[in-house]
């Protein structure tokens, strides 16, 4: 880590003399999206990069780099050169990951340049129809009358979805038990099925659960209401100060030259606060949150420090690190 942060060092002073040479950019830039195809990582990628080829005057192109939780598509762009040619959308992981994994290939705090907070992505928490409550405060007392029986899915162990369900528990008093799914699909399927008691989800996965009426929507763990649910309250209207996001940014690596950085996040923000773009986020379930990069470096250590107390409190661990 140490030889790739001299290099990253005398790579960029160079950057900075090809730069004064020949404006940015003058060549196609690529976009690491660190997570698959489909999912709501690559929809907020692909609209950013079809908003900002424009201003940029050149093609800009997306590349999913999947696996490890992220950590492969991330090391590859905290691995390449600043010359602001190799970019990376991801997502909360960048927060999460440092507490759950021993080893890390890279330090994102030292090899990453923040550029912009690109959406904040609240999930919506749904019960079963067969569950007898249609508000937070109803399940509160239901889950109180049943200690330690209900169910709660996710996505996945130290996925951030678990994270809000053990912050519900805590803020809550309450024993609802987290039952792991590898993805949306078959994690909502047991809920409108029966079989679980109730799910913290993507909004965009739960829409068509919702719509059919298979799933109840009783809270959004966002502080506001979301466009894509705007009849569903927040949790904190009946659980206050209740809220955890995941949230998905825009990175180069570290020692990108400032007029660089200043461009991208220039074309960036300008694309997060375009009608069109912003409605497609926003029906998604996603809120555009645009920030300066100074900005989203201290958001993201701000969620770094609240999602490594849940996993402290909660004895969240990973079978595999």
């Amino acid at each position: 880590m140490l030889l790739r942060m001299m290099v990253a060092v005398v790579t960029a002073a160079m950057t900075s003399a090809a730069f004064a040479q020949a404006p940015y950019p003058h060549q196609q830039v690529k976009i690491i999206c660190a997570f698959p195809a489909g999912g709501g990582t690559d929809l907020t990628a692909r609209l950013l990069a079809d908003q900002v080829s424009k201003p940029l005057g050149q093609s800009v192109i997306v590349e999913n780099r999947t696996g490890a939780s992220g950590m492969i598509g991330t090391g590859a762009v905290a691995a390449a050169a600043p010359d602001g040619y190799t970019l990376l959308v991801a997502s909360g992981e960048m927060a999460l990951n440092p507490h759950l994994y021993r080893k890390m290939a890279y330090d994102w705090d030292k090899e990453l340049q923040p550029i912009t907070l690109l959406v904040k992505v609240p999930n919506v928490l749904a019960v079963n129809m067969d569950v007898p409550v249609k508000s937070v405060t109803e399940l509160i007392a239901y889950a109180k009358q049943n200690d330690g029986k209900l169910t709660f899915s996710s996505s996945g162990v130290g996925n951030p979805q678990q994270l809000t369900g053990e912050l519900f528990n805590k803020m809550a008093g309450v024993r609802i038990r987290h039952v792991p799914y590898k993805g949306a699909a078959p994690q909502l399927a047991d809920v409108a099925g029966k079989h679980i008691t109730m799910t913290f989800v993507s909004i965009g996965a739960a829409k068509p659960f919702i719509d059919s009426n298979r799933i109840r929507p009783i809270g959004v763990t966002s502080t506001t209401r979301v466009a894509a649910l705007p009849d569903v309250p927040p949790i904190s209207e009946q659980l206050p100060g209740f809220e955890l996001v995941n949230f998905f940014g825009f990175y180069g690596p570290a020692g990108l030259p400032d007029p660089v950085l200043k461009r991208l996040n220039a074309v960036a923000v300008q694309a997060l606060k375009a009608s069109d773009m912003a409605a497609k986020l926003r029906a998604s379930g996603f809120e555009p949150s645009p920030t300066t990069p100074e900005e989203f470096r201290k958001f993201i250590r701000g969620e770094s420090a609240k999602f490594a107390k849940i996993i402290v409190e909660a004895g969240i661990k990973l079978e595999q690190q």
